[in-house]
């Protein structure tokens, strides 16, 4: 699931072809998105694979629970369908060598899958960095000039995160004497209450949040997402911040332990304010916004509020909530880039003005965006509703009906900045001139939107899935 991509991306640089870059692209994210499938249908005790045969805490250990083969199966599944956005977009966005562009994704989708797999800490670092550097190539990538600024903007801030997370996994083994993920759980008893364990936790937990876009901590995100090829932006939409979500979760209940986290360490005290502002404050933002793309973008970081918030509850029922929204968010995100990138290839651009009665034009895409945006919404029958759904629970299950409460009141600013782009495509005056149909980026829209229909329907069997990852979290294993 791994190794394939990784070395496929050198064969995409070295092979000129256009037309057999794409198939081989492809196949092997086809390949990576077939092994989390099967993945996630077999395991359920904890899968353990040792590099070279060096057993761990010596060597480096690979570990497959129910969590991340179903974070492994979400990556892989979306970068699947955004690889096939990109077969069209990419010709048109990228005028030269889109060779580098698959190489780029390739490397970037090998990254976010091996921080989700491994369970040695210096390795997380080695993938996050990985996945980051090609990100910063695939946002430059962008048809205009300021996606060199927005690339070079999350260039900077993205160091700075990846040496925060450095810096803490260097203070963690000074401490321990161990890489390992379990390993250092083990011996957090003994070290735990030590001034320098504290700094570990301080470095990681900020260098992750600076990585998943928590407010205040957010400022590279809506440049990247804007600016970013249309594939890109899907891509990244649906995966990075959750791959690193998965990643703060495994730290804060596995690695340190929720009890020292929430209860020594009070984490939830800061964690849940900065939640509740970025619920408000990205879903304010969305609603002032011009470009259809920079409102998705604000509301992606008002969505990281939601899962930042389920996990600031320290609990079981908060973390199971805070996976739903995680795979709900990835899925509905994604297709609404994707029926952004049909708006642009219909009319140039992604400004609101410019899309005056396009939905009375393009019916299909019309409802395809007001399908995406009552899923962010959360309106019962779709995924977004079951994932906040679970997130009032859990709220009200550890005593923070305040908590329930905000989560409503901000779903009422998602109604507003959805009714912006919904007024606009329906009840302007429609173009007198005909529209050209991408259906390259819409069939899988429509694809993820109906998916997320499904699961808002038909939804037990996932959530009893996801309980039992957060279970298996909460007792230990990541």
């Amino acid at each position: 699931m791994v190794v394939v991509p990784l070395l496929t991306a050198p064969l995409a640089v070295l092979i000129r072809v256009p037309k057999l870059v794409f198939p081989l692209a492809f196949a092997a994210t086809a390949t990576s998105a077939a092994c989390a499938a099967m993945l996630l249908a077999t395991v359920d005790d904890p899968l353990s694979y040792h590099l070279g045969g060096w057993p761990p805490p010596i060597g480096i250990e690979y570990r497959i629970t129910r969590a991340s083969a179903l974070v492994t199966t979400l990556v892989t599944s979306i970068a699947l369908i955004a690889i096939t956005l990109g077969m069209r977009g990419t010709r048109r966005e990228i005028h030269e060598r889109p060779q580098l562009f698959y190489s780029a994704f390739l490397l970037c989708l090998t990254g976010l899958l091996g921080m989700v797999v491994t369970a040695d800490a210096f390795n997380v670092f080695v993938f996050l960095e990985i996945s980051s550097l090609s990100t910063y190539a695939l946002v430059a990538m962008g048809p205009r000039r300021r996606a060199f600024n927005a690339a070079f903007n999350y260039l900077v801030l993205g160091t700075i995160g990846g040496t925060f997370v450095l810096i803490g996994v260097g203070l963690l083994y000074q401490m321990t004497g161990t890489l390992n993920g379990l390993d250092i759980a083990s011996r957090m008893e003994s070290v735990g209450g030590l001034r320098t364990v504290h700094v570990a936790f301080g470095f990681l937990v900020i260098g992750f949040a600076i990585k998943l876009a928590v407010f205040p901590l957010h400022q590279w995100l809506p440049n990247a997402y804007v600016e970013s090829p249309s594939a890109v932006s899907s891509f990244l939409a649906g995966t990075a911040t959750k791959v690193i979500y998965f990643q703060m979760i495994r730290i804060v209940v596995v690695v340190f332990g929720a009890a020292y986290v929430f209860d020594n360490l009070r984490f939830g005290l800061v964690l849940g304010p900065l939640s509740v502002l970025a619920m408000f404050i990205g879903s304010l933002a969305a609603i002032y916004q011009h470009s259809l793309k920079r409102l998705l973008a604000y509301s992606s970081i008002g969505q990281v509020g939601y899962l930042t918030l389920a996990l600031s509850l320290g609990t079981e029922s908060g973390v199971a909530a805070g996976l739903l929204h995680m795979g709900a968010h990835a899925v509905t995100k994604t297709a609404l880039f994707m029926v952004a990138a049909v708006f642009i290839a219909a009319v140039g651009n992604d400004r609101l003005e410019s899309l005056a009665g396009v939905g009375r034009k393009m019916p299909l895409v019309g409802i395809a965006f007001v399908l995406g945006g009552i899923g962010l919404i959360g309106v019962p029958g779709t995924a977004g509703f079951v994932s906040k759904w679970a997130l009032l629970q859990a709220a009200l299950e550890s005593g923070h009906p305040w908590i329930a409460g905000l989560v409503l009141l901000s779903s009422l600013l998602a109604v507003v900045y959805v009714w912006r782009v919904v007024e606009v495509l329906y009840f302007r005056e429609p173009p007198e001139r005909e529209l050209r149909m991408d259906w390259g980026a819409f069939v899988p829209a429509a694809a993820l939107l109906i998916l997320s229909l499904v699961a808002g329907v038909w939804n037990e069997s996932l959530t009893e899935m996801v309980r039992a990852a957060a279970q298996q979290l909460m007792a230990g294993s990541p």
